[in-house]
């Protein structure tokens, strides 16, 4: 029986640096080309140690959309409902770095006030420390969701056939994090 081996995370509170981190999604448009978009406004926090956990928070109405109809469209209740849920929230429950950097990493996502259990699985790096001397560490994560488990449902019918969204959502994240002064 293989036993896994686990890279510990230092203990300590790391913080976002939002510079040099982004939070993302993605779902194929029209069944042809994959739109792409992110949100500015978040924070993160990664907790160190025996067992570790990472905690984050979106503000919605940071979606990175320039075009307004879009922009609106994707705030309003058919979508985010921004008014009544202003903030995404992550929490997790469970994350585990191999030795080799790999992470898994099991929490509850809430959307519009669902919450669902999600699984993501990505990379883990150790920075050491920056220019300035503090200590790095750098979390990229993936996942895919389906929206309607978050009562995420508009759609419409192409006239050709097919919809004009897909349900499945890749999320994309990749932070960099700065270790707290204690």
């Amino acid at each position: 029986m293989a036993t896994e081996t686990k890279q510990r995370i230092e203990a300590g509170t790391y913080s976002v640096d939002p510079v040099h981190s982004h939070i993302g999604f993605a779902v194929v448009h029209n069944g042809v080309s994959t739109f792409r978009s992110g949100f500015s406004g978040y924070q993160a926090k990664l907790v160190g140690g025996e067992h570790p956990s990472l905690t984050g928070t979106v503000e919605v109405d940071s979606i990175d959309i320039d075009e307004p109809q879009l922009r609106g469209h994707l705030l309003s209740p058919d979508f985010f409902d921004v008014e009544r849920n202003p903030r995404l929230e992550f929490r997790s429950t469970e994350l585990v770095v191999g030795e080799d950097g790999s992470v898994r990493i099991r929490g509850e996502l809430e959307i519009g006030g669902t919450v669902r259990q999600v699984e993501a699985s990505g990379r883990y790096a150790d920075v050491g420390a920056d220019l300035a001397g503090s200590a790095r560490v750098g979390i990229s994560l993936e996942t895919t969701v389906d929206r309607r488990e978050f009562g995420l449902e508009w759609n419409a019918e192409l006239p050709s056939g097919g919809e004009v969204l897909d349900y499945d959502v890749r999320i994309e994240v990749g932070l960099e994090l700065v270790k707290e002064d204690e």
